[in-house]
């Protein structure tokens, strides 16, 4: 069943709840960080869309993580022995846990490397920075998960972590082989496919989906490509070393943002 994007309405009941659980009146937050009341009842009643830059002021505010707001369970920041807790069943709010589909995240990874055949850049850090771009604008777009691959905040850029696992059961079945190549001055880990990537597995909108990035991106260097991740949203928000919150997709504006929310319908 296909799950839907949290509304404008559910975000802010979520906040509404974490502002009374700090105790809290609208007119006193709203003072606190620089926010018309007005402004403030209009985001907590979901007529008002707040941008991940707010966000991030709330949570110093109130006491939370961002990741927190899409989590199964948000402890409230108070100081009393038995910490109460918000849950999602409270809220109304949809619950997004990435599953990983090995096949899929296989067969997407050889896809990749047969499209961007005979491109000296595509080593190691870019292919990590197109796979996170596929798997995010793909959940962006359709509210779904690619391959269900859990992301990590590192410093050259994003990266699965179920990646290294899997290749080496790739190396030891055949189906890769890993080379290194001098690009520009440096060694760089690169991978050649040696078995075709079951187009079966895939679907039409994720090819789409993939092409796209491969499109966009595949003919950046390393550096490029880390410079550009590093100014995406889901990113931004992430504290180092946590796994990127697929839902934080949904605060990203252009050019990184992959779909028309103009078009969108509650």
């Amino acid at each position: 069943m296909k799950e839907k994007q949290l509304s404008q309405k559910q975000i802010g009941k979520r906040l509404a709840l974490l502002r009374k659980a700090s105790g809290l009146s609208q007119e006193e937050l709203a003072k606190i960080i620089s926010m018309s009341r007005s402004s403030l009842a209009q985001i907590e009643t979901g007529k008002r869309k707040i941008d991940i830059f707010e966000l991030q002021e709330f949570s110093k505010v109130l006491g939370f993580r961002i990741d927190d707001l899409f989590a199964t369970e948000v402890h409230e920041p108070d100081q009393k022995a038995s910490t109460k807790i918000l849950s999602a069943a409270d809220t109304g709010l949809r619950i997004s846990i990435p599953e990983i589909n090995m096949e899929k995240f296989r067969n997407i990874l050889l896809y990749i490397l047969e499209q961007c055949s005979g491109k000296p850049n595509i080593g190691e850090t870019v292919l990590n920075k197109l796979l996170y771009f596929c798997d995010f604008n793909y959940y962006e777009l359709y509210e779904e998960h690619l391959t269900g691959a859990r992301y990590r905040k590192l410093p050259y850029g994003p990266v699965p972590r179920e990646l290294n696992a899997m290749i080496n059961q790739m190396l030891e079945n055949g189906q890769l082989k890993r080379i290194k190549t001098n690009y520009h001055g440096y060694i760089q880990i690169r991978y050649l496919p040696l078995e075709k990537a079951d187009i079966a597995k895939i679907s039409a909108a994720e090819i789409t989906v993939i092409n796209r990035v491969i499109q966009q991106m595949s003919d950046w260097n390393a550096n490029a490509l880390t410079d550009y991740s590093h100014k995406d949203i889901p990113w931004v928000a992430t504290a180092e070393g946590e796994d990127i919150n697929y839902n934080l997709a949904f605060y990203r504006v252009l050019p990184y943002s992959v779909r028309n929310y103009d078009n969108d319908t509650d």
